[in-house]
């Protein structure tokens, strides 16, 4: 068996059409030197064109052509290879791209239920809406039909062979079971121009005649091949012809022109609205997507389709490549985007784990550690019987997130916030506001379809069938709104005690709340979640219901995530640092959560999980956060700076609807925003406001209070980026320009030393600390598609190659925090963790991991933690909650860790390096031990220091 790579750090890559396989081959040296083992790529399958992210799969049995060539990524594995590195692959289960470029998707809008692919997809083929009985409701178009159609906005094209309605760039196949009304009309025409002995019109009568002996659908069973191979067949037949007849091509465009019909002209549109009526998708209007869309969206996105990879035959088609590659160096990891959204993510996992193994040489499975893109909510744990070696890391972004807040200002910096805004807005109720929402809107076709689900239990269920289907709906409305999880994992008749204790838990507070609903409703939904075994139930009874279950799960996950992510964290706006994918905003609530505790708990059960600060689809960058999480400090400074700059940009609002645009809770979330953003050489230009603008634009959309995705309020939005434009508009006359400058500064440098504080946390916390491309330097990009603009890898490359020519330089330290601005002291303290954690991994992956007690008047400022594994032992120092520490000076030269001292075991050495100054620091053997903490800070910022041979 080859032997895997061992993971010690990770580079996410963003895979596209601007950056390759060859790109990414380039610079490998760079990633090595850097202590990157990794590559962590986006996914490398075969996408839309010109998708800048990979998770719009077409053909997962192909690499994607726009990366690069087969040879481009063996070359790309060999390099690998030599280096000693590997590779992480992100596969993307749940869901494939609902468009003409996938060629299994348009095999299903051609057959409909008789494709061959068509049990791949999640399609309901039987809606309650009759008018979709074998049908796909494909909401796509910019108008409403009837405006499309007259508006001459369809067209009828003949490609390779087949026939397709055309409706700007997109394609769709017709039937072949409508061929014929379009070939056999009119053939007289072409009789009389090519002569009735003609070959050419003989083979054209033929085709006619071909199409019209072909069965409908409905009639021809799965086994059928031949009647299949007969189409295709035909449709060849029809190719050659009309390629090798300019007389027939001819004949066939006239053919087409004819029913497409005239503007102006309605009733000559009749022909094409039936032959539309007759194909296996009806084309609906977008902004209806909610009313009777019949197959499972990848969330709210109706162009990304839900695939059935719980079907072994679907497994083993969409999974051939990805486990061939894994099943040999250099891939030595998998990441599984949304497993969330699988039907069964044990079955799966188990699968996958089986399915490895199969493609060993050795026949015997490859320890590929896999990792689960999972969004565990706060105080929720991965289940254990998964075989996975953790998540994807926003469990521990989290957890490290609240450490830089300050527990003595958060219960302030709320009272600040609710002051601001004028009314304290109640968590519980928000988010209950917005999940409700959500389930009315953008996820209302999935949450009735549940509806409808339920009642048919109810009909046959003898002490149910007699409830109010209305109620009955509601409650369950209710009972999702209260889930405090993403999903829960019941896949069998044994619902678990944990999920069984959510379930109950979720039923009690929505009968709380919804007091009026008997609770006969509620007892109901409660039997069907638990899938409680009742006397009168058939087997049959249960086993629907379990059925139910496993498809309300899969649901309840995208309600959180577009509720809490997309909705709410754009609402709630106390310390927007914490409003972060799996977080706890309430600043309060967050500093009570432990780190000392996560990460026990992480190195007893997932000690190779993934650490991330940022990932692709983080809502800010980790030194955006790491600068708003400083506001927490100083509180009552906050406060003063909103009322002033409220009051100074107030000229710059707009009246819209009634309403001052931003409102006071936009504004606030602006103005953290920019404390977040503002370039650390306090140098702006033209795209800082566009950027801004563009994001005002989008969290606004997200909150759902004045305008939404779906329903655009553009004058809100343009007063919006108006009012952006304005408030950063240079010149001596903007006082609040200058005012914010200054403070940003101060907040600027404290960020400062939170980013790299978290940086080193999480190099030598337990498991595998990941780097998102970009963030070696100062990472101030906002949620996508900020974060997914070019790297200038160039710029990084040449930087570290310069501190590598300084590193024996005695006062590179200092000239690093001197200038800590242009972002090469991250990049510097990156380097050195990164490669003094490779060299020494089992002291990382199985030493202790202690917080270490700290004295003097600013210990609380000081995080202390040891890591040690026999006799290796590594000491990280790093100031926290400065500000706060350095409140009433007048400048940060006055103050001094003085007397503030580091508790060590008795075992400690005495003798200790700096990693990033190289000093040696010595003291007497004295007890107890302690080193102090303005001898560690003196010149660097951070100490990260191994410990001699005790």
């Amino acid at each position: 068996m080859e032997r895997s790579t061992p993971i010690s750090a990770t580079y996410r890559l963003q895979f596209n059409k601007d950056f390759t396989f060859r790109d990414a081959t380039g610079l490998l040296d760079y990633f090595s030197e850097l202590g990157i083992t990794h590559i962590y790529a986006s996914p490398i399958w075969r996408s839309r064109p010109g998708s800048t992210h990979g998770y719009d799969v077409i053909d997962p049995t192909r690499l994607n052509p726009e990366l690069g060539t087969e040879a481009d990524f063996f070359t790309l594995q060999t390099e690998l290879r030599n280096r000693g590195m590997g590779l992480v692959l992100d596969i993307v289960p749940n869901h494939m791209s609902a468009s003409s470029d996938n060629s299994w998707w348009m095999d299903v809008l051609e057959h409909g239920p008789e494709s061959a692919y068509a049990s791949y997809f999640d399609i309901d083929w039987h809606p309650p809406s009759r008018s979709l009985e074998s049908k796909i409701l494909l909401p796509v178009l910019g108008r409403p039909f009837a405006e499309v159609l007259e508006g001459g906005e369809f067209r009828l094209i003949f490609l390779d062979g087949r026939l397709f309605l055309q409706y700007f760039e997109s394609l769709f196949p017709l039937a072949p079971k409508t061929y014929l009304a379009i070939l056999g009309k009119n053939t007289d025409k072409l009789r009389e121009r090519l002569g009735e002995e003609s070959t050419v019109y003989q083979e054209y009568s033929g085709i006619v005649a071909a199409f019209a002996g072909l069965r409908s659908p409905a009639a021809v069973t799965p086994g059928e091949a031949g009647e299949k191979r007969f189409r295709f067949e035909a449709r060849e037949r029809l190719r050659q012809l009309v390629s090798s007849s300019a007389e027939v091509e001819a004949f066939l465009n006239d053919r087409l022109r004819e029913l497409m019909g005239q503007p102006g002209d309605p009733a000559s549109f009749s022909s094409l609205e039936k032959l539309l009526a007759e194909q296996f998708y009806v084309l609906s209007y977008w902004q209806n997507v909610n009313e009777e869309i019949n197959y499972r969206r990848f969330f709210t996105i109706t162009d990304l389709v839900g695939v059935r990879v719980e079907d072994p035959l679907v497994f083993e088609a969409t999974h051939g490549l990805i486990t061939r590659l894994a099943a040999q160096p250099p891939v030595d990891g998998l990441r599984i985007d949304h497993i969330d959204g699988l039907r069964d993510p044990l079955a799966y996992l188990n699968r996958l784990r089986e399915q490895l193994g199969k493609e060993s040489a050795s026949g015997e499975p490859r320890e590929v550690p896999i990792y689960v893109e999972k969004i565990l909510a706060r105080r929720e744990r991965l289940p254990r019987e998964w075989p996975s070696a953790g998540t994807t890391g926003y469990d521990f972004l989290n957890a490290l997130n609240s450490v830089f807040v300050d527990p003595k200002g958060a219960k302030c910096i709320e009272e600040v916030y609710d002051s601001f805004v004028g009314k304290k807005l109640v968590y519980e109720d928000l988010l209950y506001q917005k999940k409700k929402l959500v389930m009315s809107t953008l996820l209302g076709v999935e949450m009735r379809s549940l509806g409808h689900q339920l009642a048919l239990l109810a009909d046959k269920d003898r002490y149910a069938r007699d409830l109010s289907r209305s109620d009955l709906t509601q409650a369950l409305f209710e009972t999702t709104a209260h889930m405090p999880i993403y999903r829960t994992y019941t896949r069998n008749l044994e619902v678990s005690r944990e999920d069984a204790k959510i379930i109950e838990l979720a039923i009690e507070n929505a009968l709380s709340r919804k007091f009026y609903l008997q609770p006969a409703h509620f007892d109901f939904i409660g039997d069907v979640l638990l899938v409680k075994n009742r006397p009168h139930l058939l087997p049959d009874q249960r086993e629907a219901r379990l059925n139910f279950v496993m498809r309300w799960q899969q649901f309840t996950g995208p309600i959180m995530a577009k509720a809490f992510e997309d909705t709410f964290l754009y609402v709630y706006n106390p310390l927007v640092s914490l409003n972060e994918v799996g977080g706890e905003p309430r600043p309060t609530a967050a500093t009570t959560d432990s780190f000392s505790r996560f990460v026990a708990e992480r190195r007893k059960h997932w000690p190779n999980s993934m650490n991330a600060t940022t990932t692709h689809d983080t809502k800010r960058s980790e030194d955006v956060r790491a600068r708003i999480s400083v506001l927490s400090e100083i509180p009552g400074q906050w406060k003063d700076r909103l009322e002033r700059w409220s009051k100074l940009n107030s000229k710059h609002k707009t009246q819209v609807d009634g309403q001052q645009v931003p409102d006071r809770n936009e504004e606030v979330f602006l103005y953290q925003t920019l404390l977040g953003v503002w370039p650390s050489n306090g140098n702006t230009d033209a795209s800082l406001v566009e950027r801004l603008q563009a994001y005002a634009v989008k969290a606004t959309r997200e909150a759902m209070v004045y305008t939404r995705w779906t329903l655009p309020n553009t004058a809100h939005e343009n007063a919006l980026k108006k009012f952006v434009a304005s408030v950063l508009k240079p010149g001596s006359g903007n006082a609040f320009l200058r005012d914010f400058a200054a403070f940003q500064r101060s907040i600027g440098q404290r960020g400062m030393v939170n980013g790299l504080a978290q940086t080193l946390i999480k190099i030598i916390s337990p498991g595998i600390p990941d780097f998102y491309q970009g963030s070696e330097l100062w990472d101030l990009r906002l949620v996508d598609p900020d974060n997914r603009q070019p790297v200038d890898f160039a710029k990084r490359v040449s930087m570290l190659a310069a501190l590598k020519q300084s590193e024996a330089s005695a006062s590179l330290a200092s000239d690093l925090a001197g200038h800590w601005e242009d972002g090469r002291i991250k990049l510097y303290a990156i380097w050195k963790a990164l490669n003094f954690r490779r060299a020494q991994p089992e002291l990382f992956s199985k030493g202790d991991f202690v917080e270490l007690k700290t004295n003097g008047p600013y210990a609380e400022h000081i995080l202390a933690i040891l890591r040690r594994l026999k006799r290796e032992w590594v000491l990280l120092v790093v100031p926290r909650w400065l500000s706060r520490a350095q409140e009433g000076r007048a400048d940060d030269a006055e103050f001094r860790w003085r007397d503030a001292a580091i508790q060590l075991p008795d075992s400690a050495p005495s003798l200790w390096e700096s990693i990033f100054t190289g000093e040696k620091i010595t003291f007497a053997d004295q007890r107890p031990k302690s080193i102090r903490v303005d001898q560690l800070l003196a010149v660097f910022p951070v100490a990260l220091l191994s410990g001699g041979k005790s």
